[in-house]
């Protein structure tokens, strides 16, 4: 019997910037962090199989395949790493950070988002850039790609919607219906949406279609907020990820919580036990039956704890009850 959560050996020594699951896998997981590593686990075997050292603080990571794992840092390098022979490459370079780096299986690239205003496509196998994206004066703070469908949210609160088919010019431009900065943007699985979070404690689920009758379903809900000597805290909502079987999603917050939505009806479906800190970072395998939850300190609480607690991963084995519409 495995237990239904336990904690990763080894795990990184600074904030966790990103735990992403192998592609179709829920054995090898990836994880990026501030400590300058790429670290590549075996998940049921708990082991830490590779550990790649940057001088710079990784910001996030993606897998190519099961084992080429690329990494985009504080540097500004895109970086390749290969699990089997331990060789590490530079692809090349933004003009600053890059904050968000994920694969293009469509057309099987890797798509690079950056605090330069970018996103740039690289074909990993001529080892170059193929395309440079302007994003309208923003830099980006997150990104997701399905198929040919890509949503790109920006530091001025827009989200571009980008068509891998035509990249000549974005889709669609639209404002975040958030207030504040925005933290995470996911698609849903079925490509006809997107889910955002932010730093005030909130979460919007838009669509796509500009059909009145479709807009209509649109809204935004509070969350990750407590209330102690009616004082309300309000937390960061640091991180999303899709069941991509169910359609359901998980929320992690700086308040330690991770709870998981069914954005369809509108409910919460469940809620985990607290974390020992902040959540910064979540990834459910592709097939939904496994849950990655990166926990770091992210100093965002009124007063800093007598001891930081340390970085953690946890790999959770969530159930249909926990992640299935009722």
């Amino acid at each position: 019997m495995r237990p239904p959560e336990f904690k990763l050996n080894n795990p990184p020594e600074d904030l966790i910037s990103a735990v992403k699951f192998g592609p179709k896998s829920n054995q090898y997981m990836a994880a990026s962090s501030w400590d300058g590593t790429l670290r590549f686990y075996d998940v049921p075997a708990n082991q830490l199989r590779q550990k790649f050292l940057q001088d710079a603080p990784l910001l996030d990571c993606a897998f190519m395949d099961i084992v080429h794992v690329v990494s985009g840092s504080l540097d500004n390098q895109l970086r390749l790493f290969d699990v089997n022979t331990q060789a590490e490459s530079i692809i090349g370079a933004h003009d600053e950070p890059i904050r968000c780096v994920e694969h293009a299986e469509y057309v099987n690239g890797i798509l690079t988002g950056s605090w330069d205003n970018t996103v740039k496509l690289w074909d990993m196998r001529e080892k170059r850039c193929v395309g440079t994206f302007e994003q309208n004066n923003g830099k980006v703070y997150s990104m997701s790609v399905i198929d040919e469908k890509i949503v790109v949210a920006t530091s001025d609160r827009k989200v571009l919607i980008w068509d891998l088919r035509k990249m000549d010019s974005y889709i669609m431009k639209r404002e975040s219906s958030l207030k504040y900065q925005t933290r995470c943007i996911r698609l849903f699985p079925n490509k006809e949406g997107y889910v955002m979070s932010s730093i005030e404690g909130r979460v919007a689920v838009e669509y796509l279609d500009h059909d009145p009758e479709v807009q209509r379903r649109k809204f935004a809900f509070k969350c990750h907020r407590n209330r102690e000597q009616n004082i309300e805290q309000i937390y960061p909502v640091n991180a999303l990820s899709f069941h991509n079987v169910y359609q359901t999603f998980a929320t992690g917050g700086s308040d330690g919580i991770v709870n998981i939505w069914d954005g369809f009806n509108k409910k919460r479906l469940c809620q985990f036990h607290e974390y020992d800190t902040s959540i910064s970072t979540l990834n459910f395998s592709s097939d939904g039956s496994a849950l990655a939850i990166g926990c770091s300190y992210l100093d965002q609480l009124p007063e800093t704890p007598a001891t930081v607690p340390h970085p953690a991963i946890y790999i959770r084995y969530p159930t249909d009850q926990e992640t299935k519409q009722k």
